[in-house]
């Protein structure tokens, strides 16, 4: 009996259609799984680049304000006047722009993400403080969680 099996077992040289069956649904299942994970992931890395030109956006405009700017903010809100900024500048997805509110004293910074989200930060031209802000798309909300980042 053990040498007939024996035997049998030294016969077989692969796997059975159920084996095979069996691992490629467990493989399905944790694709399943990890996909919508991963693509949240992208979603938030792309939030998360839009946010950090926004801020470095900020930065900018504040140095040129300081370093030149006779007319306050309204000198620093262009790509011809914020030269070296290293970022996109421009109102399409993956690019940051600033727009200024009719004092001179205050200015907005719009990131839009290349995942749809659209980040904003604001300075206030009575107060000097900045208000951040974001529309998330209803897709994907990435890093815009809520209105406020």
């Amino acid at each position: 009996m053990l040498r007939k099996l024996r035997n049998r077992i030294s016969e077989e040289k692969g796997f059975t259609l159920i084996e095979l069956l069996v691992v490629i649904l467990i493989i399905g299942i944790l694709a399943a799984i990890a996909l919508p994970a991963f693509l949240g992931q992208r979603a938030k890395g792309q939030d998360s680049e839009a946010k950090s030109n926004a801020r470095n956006m900020v930065s900018q405009v504040e140095s040129c304000a300081a370093n030149g700017g006779s007319n306050g903010y309204t000198d620093c809100d262009s790509a011809a006047e914020l030269p070296n900024t290293g970022l996109k500048y421009g109102t399409a997805a993956g690019q940051v722009s600033v727009t200024n509110p009719a004092p001179a004293n205050g200015f907005t910074v719009v990131a839009k993400s290349n995942s749809g989200n659209t980040f904003t930060i604001t300075k206030s031209a009575t107060t000097g403080e900045s208000d951040r802000t974001c529309n998330g798309t209803a897709a994907s909300s990435g890093g815009c969680n809520g209105t406020v980042w």
